[in-house]
């Protein structure tokens, strides 16, 4: 027996009902009791909160001390976690509810990630342990109200140097959590040399005003801001050092594609948990429905796409803290799970039957959640042209 085997038999599962291959036997006591602490303050301070807060479209901010007390970016027990735990990080937050995890991932992975691996070593050392403690909120801004897809080449925000600093204008959309921030990476091209900078703009400076989206239904308790930059001064100091091209931001939206594919894991973790709640109540011509065969069809189905998503999402972290993944390896697990995502919770919603549309069941979340995942980081043609592209060693991209 392998030390995963004996971690397998001998641990107590957290995802026994989720993962029947045991994957999460790969994590380490440490990783294992982290995760096990994420769960109890899930159940006990944000689950009762959801469903009338996704009715609401209002953010919960009473869940901010309790996730932020956590330390889920750096454990004292693991220090910088390696990219399976973070994975299975993101995984026990949406199953929980996918606006929470993208509430975390907006500060943990979107606004960090910008500075660790767009900053220099003394604004890493400055501006990090703000950002681990919650202490210094934020966001990273690039998609706009006119470019999505193919903002890469279409890039409006503009930034001009101008003496010791810079002058940003432009509009970003779609910026979870832009409101609460304190700072925002705005992506923008450098009005000189063409080429994509990053800087780091004060959520209150003059110039920047942030308007909330609504009238949404995905993603309702998060609070999608559309920003405006009029004029926005960013002095040098505060411009990302190792953002000097779209290449770089590239590095971004790597991490980023892979943290999503787990978060559409963790969709359908929870809507797979939801549906087999509500079958095993619910009785129908005297029986619960969980026993009717056309029933257990669909709820097989369900575990198949998730038990093969697992798997993909896990492959590509042992990438990740290994010899590292490719754009093609994060576009083809994050577009992949995306579509399995849509067909799963599509069917928790079916076997709910009329009760799949109230949120009480809790499928009716993840059934409207998952048209978000299977758009943002990349839509699902964006990401299959991008693994094309190392099929064939061609590019199909418009230009």
């Amino acid at each position: 027996m392998t030390a995963v085997d004996d971690a397998r038999t001998t641990r107590t599962r957290l995802y026994e009902q989720v993962d029947p291959l045991g994957y999460e036997a790969l994590l380490g006591d440490a990783e294992h009791a982290v995760l096990t602490r994420l769960r109890t303050v899930l159940e006990t301070d944000v689950k009762p909160l959801v469903n009338d807060c996704w009715d609401r479209a209002e953010f919960p901010h009473q869940i901010r001390g309790p996730i932020a007390a956590l330390n889920l970016m750096a454990p004292p027990e693991l220090g910088e976690p390696g990219a399976l735990f973070k994975g299975f990080r993101m995984l026990e937050l949406a199953r929980t509810d996918v606006s929470v995890a993208v509430f975390f991932g907006a500060q943990g992975t979107l606004f960090r990630n910008s500075v660790l691996l767009g900053g220099s070593p003394e604004q890493v050392a400055s501006l990090d342990d703000g950002i681990r403690n919650w202490r210094t909120k934020g966001v990273l801004a690039l998609t706009e109200p006119e470019h999505g897809s193919d903002v890469a080449g279409g890039l409006e925000t503009t930034a001009r140097r101008d003496g010791d600093g810079w002058v940003i204008d432009g509009a970003k959309r779609w910026i979870g959590g832009a409101e609460y921030a304190d700072l925002i990476t705005v992506v923008a091209r450098d009005h000189g040399d063409g080429e994509v900078k990053a800087f780091l703009v004060d959520r209150h400076a003059p110039g920047v005003t942030v308007e909330e989206i609504r009238r949404k239904v995905s993603l309702r308790i998060v609070n999608n801001g559309h920003i405006t930059l009029t004029g926005v001064r960013v002095p040098e100091a505060m411009r990302l050092q190792r953002v000097n091209s779209f290449k770089d931001v590239n590095r971004l939206l790597r991490s980023m594609r892979a943290d999503v594919a787990w978060l559409a894991v963790g969709a359908q973790a929870g809507a797979f948990e939801a549906a087999v709640r509500y079958t095993k109540a619910r009785t129908q011509f005297g029986r619960p429905v969980a026993g009717f065969q056309l029933i257990q069809d669909k709820l097989a189905t369900m575990l198949g796409n998730l038990t093969a998503s697992l798997g993909m999402a896990v492959r590509l972290s042992q990438l990740e803290d290994g010899p590292g993944h490719t754009d093609a390896d994060a576009a083809l697990a994050k577009g992949w799970i995306a579509r399995r995502t849509r067909e799963t919770v599509a069917l928790a919603r079916e076997v709910a039957g009329g009760n799949g549309i109230t949120l009480d069941t809790d499928v009716a979340r993840f059934f409207a959640d998952a048209e978000a995942i299977y758009t943002f980081e990349g839509t699902n043609e964006i990401n299959q042209l991008v693994v094309g592209r190392a099929i064939t060693g061609l590019s199909a991209f418009t230009r």
